[in-house]
């Protein structure tokens, strides 16, 4: 009902806009969030996607705009170019009755277009941390008359290590804007960007109804990292599969995974934050009509997907939060259905699955890989049960005359069929059955405890200056154009560990700084091997006196 949204005293054009978008009654979050920021204070709103956040911000945003006045009047922050482009798509929506501008800003798109925009005039801005410091740096993008200014998905944001670029934006700002910062958690990094940037914020919590789904079967596989994929395909082999995702922690991790499925004989499709959003309604499109059995995704990128009918998640990399686990296992089970979903998890792993226990209030079984004997005799479970299908409809007309003809040339009925499962079976090479290494608990690990020995006998000057944290220096730096958020991203991935863990980070012209919590130096240094920076190798030690 439009009255509901009415009782806001939002303009009427706005009203008129909800309603014809079939917005019926708020949701919680806006019932919360939309009077606060109409009556001008700061708001922190932890919610999950799909809650109806973007209206609640967006609303009271565009109540307050002037459409006659030609400057920035507010900025969206977001960690990606897809969550830019939906925002900015569903702002414009919500203002269509206004003569207002929203443009999205990101990286991947031409400077020129974005630039002749911006000097024609726009009242919203909503972009990525990057590009938008690089607007400004260009002096093309002025934030001094903002009025208000959201951080959507700050936790994303802190994760992809675009904390510190978002202070210096915030700084562009006026210091008597209005904030409002949305997350679907609440580290600790997050918490400290509220105190310093948020004047006595309102918070506001809206928890999912449901922590787990009864309907969802959840187990997870302990292994080695670098036997993942190999688990994965053995997994492939031997579940009942009629559409999966696959959620890995970066973008390049998806990539990497879809190329790596795809020449083991499993087609597989990308959904993740560089693909262009025709791109993406395209994979959605033929996902939908189970023309794509398997997609690999980010979780930024699966947000907003709603598709009934997966039944199965896997959690090739688990998330750094437990309510993002949540979210990704409750993509599965729905609409009365069944749903599996599996984990991949190594020993150094096994702290994080326990804290998603704890929070989902559920124990989740540990099963163990298939083995090649399982492989096989599933693989001839499935030939014999197509050859049954095909006996009974009887519909091999030439193929019989074929066989008449061997027949015929003397060869025995039993060795022509032998031979035509032989051939059928021809494909099974192309999926040969991958080995794996045996799994090592952490605490049968000497080279930790080792690690930690030589750790304590570093002298005070090689030390990070936060207590408890090591100084690691990497061999690339501003020359290399290396980014904070290519530090973190990097060290995360590779290390897996939480990236907000990370702390300071000093990019000098040939390396970097970071500190990195002494618990994880060990587990960084051990893949030190398997750094990367735009493809080139990065070597990580521990920082020397000289440094």
């Amino acid at each position: 009902m439009t009255s509901a949204f009415s009782e806001f005293n939002l303009h009427p054009l706005l009203v008129q806009a909800v309603d014809e978008l079939e917005y019926s009654q708020p949701t919680p979050i806006q019932s919360a969030i939309i009077p606060l920021m109409m009556n001008g204070e700061d708001v922190i709103g932890q919610a999950q996607t799909g809650t109806g956040k973007t209206a609640a911000f967006a609303l009271p945003i565009l109540h307050r705009l002037d459409p006659n006045q030609r400057q920035v009047q507010s900025l969206v922050l977001v960690p990606t170019r897809e969550l830019a482009l939906q925002v900015a798509t569903a702002m414009t929506g919500f203002g269509k009755h206004h003569n207002l501008r929203v443009l999205s800003v990101y990286g991947g798109q031409s400077y020129s277009q974005q630039i002749s925009q911006l000097k024609r005039g726009v009242q919203v801005v909503v972009g990525t941390p990057g590009r938008l410091l690089d607007l400004i740096e260009k002096k093309v993008l002025f934030l001094d008359q903002v009025r208000v200014v959201v951080l959507d998905e700050a936790d994303e944001m802190l994760s992809m290590g675009f904390i510190e670029d978002i202070e210096t934006i915030l700084k562009e700002t006026p210091s008597t804007r209005q904030t409002a910062l949305f997350s679907a958690t609440m580290p600790p990094g997050i918490r400290r960007l509220a105190d310093r940037y948020l004047r006595a914020p309102q918070a506001i919590s809206i928890r999912p109804k449901q922590v787990t789904v009864e309907s969802i079967e959840q187990r997870y596989y302990l292994l080695n990292q670098r036997d993942k994929l190999a688990a994965l395909t053995r997994l492939f082999e031997v579940e009942d599969i009629s559409r999966a995702l696959i959620f890995a922690r970066t973008r390049a991790g998806t990539a990497d995974l879809a190329n790596a499925l795809t020449a083991r004989g499993f087609p597989v499709e990308v959904l993740n934050g560089d693909l262009t959003q025709e791109t993406r309604e395209r994979v959605l499109d033929r996902f939908r009509r189970n023309l794509i059995k398997v997609l690999v995704a980010t979780d930024v990128a699966a947000r907003g997907l709603d598709i009934d009918d997966i039944s199965h998640v896997f959690n090739f990399d688990l998330p750094e939060d437990e309510e993002i686990y949540v979210h990704r296992i409750g993509r599965t089970g729905r609409a009365g259905k069944t749903g599996i979903a599996i984990s991949l998890v190594t020993p150094a792993e096994q702290w994080r699955l326990r804290k998603i226990e704890a929070f989902a209030r559920h124990k989740i079984a540990r099963f163990e890989v298939p083995s090649e004997e399982d492989i096989l005799k599933k693989r001839e479970e499935q030939l014999l049960n197509q050859m049954s299908v095909w006996l009974q409809r009887a519909r091999y007309r030439r193929e019989r005359e074929l066989v008449a003809r061997l027949v015929e040339e003397g060869h025995d009925p039993l060795e022509i069929a032998a031979a035509a499962l032989k051939v059928a079976r021809a494909d099974e090479k192309q999926r040969p059955i991958a080995g794996l290494s045996e799994t090592i608990e952490p605490a049968a690990r000497p080279s930790l405890r080792t690690e930690k020995r030589s750790l304590r006998g570093l002298k005070s000057h090689d030390a990070s200056h936060e207590a408890g944290m090591v100084r690691l220096t990497l061999s690339r730096g501003r020359a290399h154009g290396i980014r904070p958020n290519d530090v973190v991203s990097t060290i995360a991935y590779h290390a897996n560990i939480p990236g907000d863990t990370i702390g300071k980070i000093r990019i000098q012209e040939q390396h970097t700084l970071v500190d990195v919590p002494e618990k994880f130096v060990a587990q960084v240094l051990a893949k030190t091997a398997d750094f990367r920076f735009r493809r080139q190798p990065v070597k990580i030690e521990v920082a020397s006196t000289a440094v």
